[in-house]
Protein backbone atom coordinates (compact mmCIF):
# COMPACT_ATOMS: atom_id res chain seq x y z
CA UNK A 1 0.00 0.00 0.00
CA UNK A 2 1.41 3.39 -0.96
CA UNK A 3 1.13 6.59 1.04
CA UNK A 4 -1.32 9.24 -0.17
CA UNK A 5 0.21 12.29 -1.85
CA UNK A 6 0.27 15.46 0.26
CA UNK A 7 -1.79 18.27 -1.29
CA UNK A 8 0.24 21.08 -2.80
CA UNK A 9 3.68 19.49 -2.68
CA UNK A 10 3.31 16.18 -4.50
CA UNK A 11 5.30 14.28 -1.87
CA UNK A 12 3.97 11.16 -0.19
CA UNK A 13 2.17 11.93 3.07
CA UNK A 14 3.76 10.24 6.07
CA UNK A 15 1.73 7.24 7.10
CA UNK A 16 1.08 6.92 10.80
CA UNK A 17 2.26 3.48 11.90
CA UNK A 18 -0.29 3.62 14.65
CA UNK A 19 -2.17 6.81 15.27
CA UNK A 20 -1.36 6.57 18.96
CA UNK A 21 2.41 6.08 18.93
CA UNK A 22 4.47 9.01 20.09
CA UNK A 23 6.96 8.64 17.24
CA UNK A 24 4.30 8.57 14.50
CA UNK A 25 2.55 11.59 16.00
CA UNK A 26 5.80 13.55 16.32
CA UNK A 27 6.82 12.70 12.75
CA UNK A 28 3.52 14.05 11.39
CA UNK A 29 3.79 17.38 13.25
CA UNK A 30 5.59 20.46 11.92
CA UNK A 31 7.81 23.17 13.32
CA UNK A 32 6.74 24.61 16.69
CA UNK A 33 3.99 22.02 17.14
CA UNK A 34 6.59 19.25 16.96
CA UNK A 35 8.81 20.99 19.53
CA UNK A 36 5.82 21.66 21.80
CA UNK A 37 4.73 18.02 21.56
CA UNK A 38 8.23 16.75 22.42
CA UNK A 39 8.39 19.08 25.44
CA UNK A 40 4.90 18.23 26.76
CA UNK A 41 5.38 14.50 26.12
CA UNK A 42 8.71 14.50 28.01
CA UNK A 43 7.12 16.37 30.93
CA UNK A 44 4.22 13.93 31.15
CA UNK A 45 6.48 10.89 30.84
CA UNK A 46 8.62 12.20 33.70
CA UNK A 47 5.50 12.75 35.78
CA UNK A 48 4.20 9.29 34.91
CA UNK A 49 7.49 7.75 35.98
CA UNK A 50 7.08 9.36 39.41
CA UNK A 51 3.35 8.77 39.87
CA UNK A 52 2.75 5.63 37.78
CA UNK A 53 -0.22 7.48 36.26
CA UNK A 54 -0.35 7.63 32.45
CA UNK A 55 -3.35 9.97 32.25
CA UNK A 56 -1.27 13.01 31.26
CA UNK A 57 0.70 11.03 28.67
CA UNK A 58 -2.50 9.74 27.08
CA UNK A 59 -4.00 13.25 27.02
CA UNK A 60 -0.95 14.65 25.25
CA UNK A 61 -1.01 11.79 22.73
CA UNK A 62 -4.74 12.29 22.10
CA UNK A 63 -4.44 16.05 21.61
CA UNK A 64 -1.45 15.93 19.29
CA UNK A 65 -2.77 12.90 17.36
CA UNK A 66 -5.69 15.11 16.27
CA UNK A 67 -3.30 17.87 15.19
CA UNK A 68 -1.13 15.34 13.31
CA UNK A 69 -4.17 13.98 11.48
CA UNK A 70 -5.29 17.49 10.49
CA UNK A 71 -1.76 18.28 9.28
CA UNK A 72 -1.72 15.15 7.14
CA UNK A 73 -5.18 15.79 5.71
CA UNK A 74 -4.46 19.44 4.83
CA UNK A 75 -0.85 18.98 3.81
CA UNK A 76 2.17 20.59 5.41
CA UNK A 77 2.06 23.82 3.39
CA UNK A 78 -1.63 24.45 4.10
CA UNK A 79 -1.11 23.69 7.79
CA UNK A 80 1.81 26.12 7.97
CA UNK A 81 -0.32 28.81 6.27
CA UNK A 82 -3.05 28.23 8.86
CA UNK A 83 -0.52 28.51 11.72
CA UNK A 84 0.84 31.71 10.18
CA UNK A 85 -2.67 33.18 9.92
CA UNK A 86 -3.40 32.26 13.54
CA UNK A 87 -0.14 33.89 14.70
CA UNK A 88 -0.96 37.04 12.74
CA UNK A 89 -4.41 37.19 14.32
CA UNK A 90 -2.91 36.76 17.79
CA UNK A 91 -0.57 39.69 17.10
CA UNK A 92 -3.59 41.79 16.13
CA UNK A 93 -2.66 42.03 12.46
CA UNK A 94 -5.23 42.39 9.73
CA UNK A 95 -5.93 39.01 8.16
CA UNK A 96 -8.29 38.61 5.22
CA UNK A 97 -11.25 36.48 6.24
CA UNK A 98 -14.36 35.10 4.61
CA UNK A 99 -17.69 35.28 6.41
CA UNK A 100 -19.20 32.00 7.59
CA UNK A 101 -22.29 32.35 5.43
CA UNK A 102 -20.07 32.65 2.33
CA UNK A 103 -18.27 29.40 3.24
CA UNK A 104 -21.59 27.72 3.90
CA UNK A 105 -22.95 28.82 0.52
CA UNK A 106 -19.82 27.51 -1.23
CA UNK A 107 -20.10 24.15 0.57
CA UNK A 108 -23.79 23.88 -0.27
CA UNK A 109 -23.07 24.71 -3.92
CA UNK A 110 -20.44 21.96 -4.09
CA UNK A 111 -22.82 19.51 -2.47
CA UNK A 112 -25.65 20.57 -4.74
CA UNK A 113 -27.96 21.43 -1.84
Amino acid sequence: MTSPVMPGIGMPAPTLLSSGTARSIRDALVDGERAEFEHRFAEEMASAARTLDLTGVLQVLGTYRKIAEITQRQGIDAHRRMLDQAARLERGEDVPTVAGHVHKAAINARLGT
